[in-house]
This record gives C-alpha cells, sequence and structure tokens, in this order.
C-alpha cells in the first residue's frame, strides 16, 4: 500500500487531509486548540502516526490518546488534570514513563517532539527528568 500523503489545504481551495482533521479534532477534545500546535508539528505527528501503522491508516481512535499525551507535554500536569481528569491523567503519566525506557516507541517520539519543538512545559521536563541528547 503507498502511503497517503497529508494535506494542509490551500487558500479554502483544497481542504485539510482526514489524517489532520482527526488530529485537530482530537487536540481539541483535551482541551488543547489546535492553532497553538504548529503545522509542521501537526504534520509530524500524523507521520509518526503512520509509521507506526505503515500497512493502512491510522484508526480514528488511536488520535484521541496521542493527542492527550501530547496536550500534557504542552500543558503540563495541572492545566492537563483539570479539564481531562484523574483517570486520563494517570494514563498519560503511565504512557510517560513507559515511553523513557522505549525510546523508539510512538509515545517516546511524540514526547520527544514536544521537548525538540520547545512546547513542552518546563514543569513536564522537570517532573520526569527529560532532555534530548546533546542538549
Amino acid at each position: 500500500m503507498t502511503r497517503r500523503n497529508s494535506s494542509l489545504g490551500f487558500f479554502g481551495m483544497f481542504g485539510r487531509s482526514s489524517d489532520l482533521r482527526h488530529l485537530d479534532k482530537a487536540l481539541r477534545a483535551v482541551d488543547l486548540h489546535p492553532a497553538l500546535v504548529p503545522e509542521g508539528v501537526k504534520l509530524t505527528i500524523v507521520n509518526l502516526m503512520k509509521d507506526a501503522w505503515p500497512d493502512r491508516e491510522p484508526p480514528e481512535d488511536a488520535y484521541l490518546p496521542l493527542a492527550g499525551l501530547f496536550a500534557y507535554c504542552v500543558a503540563g500536569r495541572d492545566a492537563f488534570l483539570h479539564v481531562n481528569g484523574e483517570a486520563r491523567l494517570a494514563d498519560v503519566e503511565t504512557r510517560i514513563e513507559r515511553a523513557l525506557d522505549a525510546d523508539e516507541s510512538l509515545d517516546a517520539q511524540v514526547v520527544l517532539l514536544a521537548l525538540h519543538a520547545r512546547l513542552i512545559n518546563p514543569e513536564v521536563v522537570e517532573r520526569f527528568a527529560l532532555s534530548a541528547d546533546g542538549e
């Protein structure tokens, strides 16, 4: 199967690709407005998802957990907890802890993306002692 490219749209003439629409919807659902995330970062997220599902499109239900992970990284623990609740907070923090041991995982790549894009909340960096190699 050939990999479908993502599309940002063009002056309203061509629409955004479904993967970016799914990601935008998922980001809104976890209270991170998509306009606060640079388009290049969103394209990277959907491309990482495509890499994780190389033989098919990522399932629609995969966007929300990944958006939650990214939103936690950007907003920080307290803001994320306030909007998303204890259960989702515990899930995200567990996923980050696991990602620290599995640096090639999709979750680890998303956390690293937030770090490299300088979108990550400093409290998250401190809480999990995050660093990028060479920094």
